[in-house]
């Protein structure tokens, strides 16, 4: 019989080996989940792009919680009014996108900005804080986790809704999403404040220098020809352009005349390429009266251009006869109009412009090798759009924004699906053909009667079928191609990114946004 004692002496319990182990496993996964977490947000920390720094860290942090759907944005100088610096969605369809942003204004998101607190549910449509916003009870809205990002002030916001396993967020994924919107604020600011100081534009400092609004890019390739451009710009010399078809090579002769000591005089442009052969040379040199009976005294080309700049585009279709003219025309500075014995003075900067390989055309004595070193003296090629990806974000908004106002549509916002999808195509037509793409879908975008500018508008005929179905289009062949490609490569390594990365050769990040692009999910 127990002393009264030892009745009130408080029983002690021992957890039996198996329970301790499995405390011990439990509080292991939670540290190395956190620690995960922790380095993967570190590891983005050498971005020095706001937009992909965010769509990658929200990503990390959707799966750290394996929540269903992700949105993240962030506001520069505290603009908590709706305007966000930047904002990405994750497993969103895109439709859905204009939904979720509608719900900062109210319910579950303004709450954690105005009140800088986390809001946990497992059930928004049972929560009393907001079943009676229509957009919960619309959208039969569950599990929500939503954190402030930055304390005081708040500087964005992460939403996570749904759970890929039943039952709610639980206290570690809470404290996860609360450390990730904790450290995210400092990183982003960074980003952000570099952003208003230009360094993230690598062109910046060389456009002090240069006029060339109308060149859109901040790439590391677009600023080392704009280097080029600066330097040669001023000088008197001729020059050859060169580049692939449809990469701007005379907007970019368009900026070398209005930043010469000749931009005040004429600007004269002759695309050779839709000129019949035999009218090239009346076309240049012009022609008298009396040469033919068709023939009246006409000035060509050369004579428009007087005290200014000519640009030939494509000059690899002038004929060899009319080559040797124009070699003249550079070497002495005379001319004789067609039909004329009298010579005319050119006074002309002359910009070549040509997407042939002119080396080829000399081999095969079908270009002159004495007016290619005539013209060649400062070497300029135009990269391809596949050499500066980092530009195509800026160049699909411009070409957005340039088409709303070119046929005055109403505002349209370029959804991150379409950015995603652009990035992930090829443009065998480069800005050219991204430009016709752009300019039609927003077209038909605002057609729809669309706020936002999705993929579905940029690739209309692309489906989401067997990738080995052909659809006749190359754009298409080649984004199925992709798929199949990533699809395969994915599966063989079991959705290892890093392997997928290694074994493609690309980016991390570049492959998650592929897989984003092209709709695929882990079966």
């Amino acid at each position: 019989m127990k002393s009264p004692q030892a009745a009130s002496r408080p029983s002690i319990v021992r957890n039996t080996p198996t329970e301790r182990s499995a405390a011990s496993t439990e509080h292991f996964l939670r540290i190395k989940a956190e620690r995960d977490l922790y380095l993967g947000l570190l590891s983005l920390g050498h971005q020095d792009d706001l937009e992909r720094f965010l769509e990658e860290a929200l990503g990390l942090i959707v799966r750290a919680t394996e929540a269903k759907q992700g949105y993240l944005e962030v506001y520069a100088n505290d603009q908590s009014d709706g305007s966000p610096e930047c904002w990405f969605a994750h497993g969103f369809a895109d439709e859905e996108v204009k939904e979720v942003r509608c719900r900062i204004s109210k319910g579950i998101i303004s709450r954690a900005v105005s009140t800088g607190e986390q809001i946990v549910t497992p059930s928004a449509m049972l929560d009393p804080r907001f079943n009676e916003f229509a957009s919960v009870r619309d959208h039969k809205i569950e599990a929500v986790l939503c954190s402030p990002i930055g304390d005081n002030p708040v500087r964005g916001v992460l939403y996570l809704q749904g759970r890929e396993r039943a039952g709610l967020f639980n206290k570690e994924e809470r404290r996860s999403a609360e450390a990730f919107a904790h450290h995210l604020g400092p990183l982003s600011d960074r980003l952000i404040e570099a952003t208003s100081d230009g360094a993230r534009n690598p062109t910046s400092d060389v456009r002090t220098r240069l006029a060339a609004d109308s060149i859109v890019g901040k790439s590391h390739a677009l600023r080392q020809l704009l280097e080029s451009v600066c330097n040669v710009a001023k000088l008197d010399v001729n020059l050859l352009i060169t580049g692939e078809s449809g990469t701007g090579k005379t907007q970019l002769a368009k900026v070398i005349h209005d930043n010469s000591s000749r931009h005040d005089g004429p600007y004269v442009e002759l695309n050779c390429a839709t000129l019949n052969p035999n009218l090239i040379e009346s076309e240049l040199f012009g022609t008298v009266k009396g040469i033919h009976n068709d023939a009246t005294d006409r000035d060509g080309k050369i004579a428009a251009a007087e005290g200014g700049t000519l640009v030939l585009d494509e000059i690899s279709e002038i004929q060899i006869e009319a080559q040797a003219k124009l070699l003249q025309v550079l070497q002495s500075g005379q001319y004789y109009r067609l039909g004329s014995n009298t010579p005319a003075t050119a006074n002309i900067r002359l910009i070549a412009a040509t997407s042939t390989n002119l080396k080829d055309a000399i081999r095969e004595r079908t270009f002159r090798d004495d007016l290619y070193y005539r013209l060649n003296v400062v070497p300029l090629r135009v990269p391809s759009l596949s050499e500066r990806p980092e530009d195509i974000r800026l160049l699909v908004e411009t070409f957005t924004q340039a088409t709303i106002a070119r046929h005055n549509l109403p505002q349209i916002r370029v959804s991150p699906s379409a950015f995603r999808a652009a990035e992930a195509a090829d443009w065998p037509g480069n800005i050219r053909d991204l430009a016709n793409r752009v300019e039609a879908a927003t077209i038909n975008a605002a057609g729809q009667g669309s706020q936002q500018l999705e993929s579905r508008h940029l690739f209309p005929d692309s489906t989401r079928h067997d990738p080995s179905t052909p659809t006749g289009s190359y754009q298409d062949a080649t984004r199925q191609f992709q798929a199949k490609l990533l699809r395969d490569t994915l599966e063989a390594t079991d959705w290892n990114i890093t392997e997928v990365s290694r074994q493609l050769d690309v980016a991390r990040s570049h492959v998650y946004k592929l897989i984003s692009a092209f709709g695929l999910k882990k079966s």
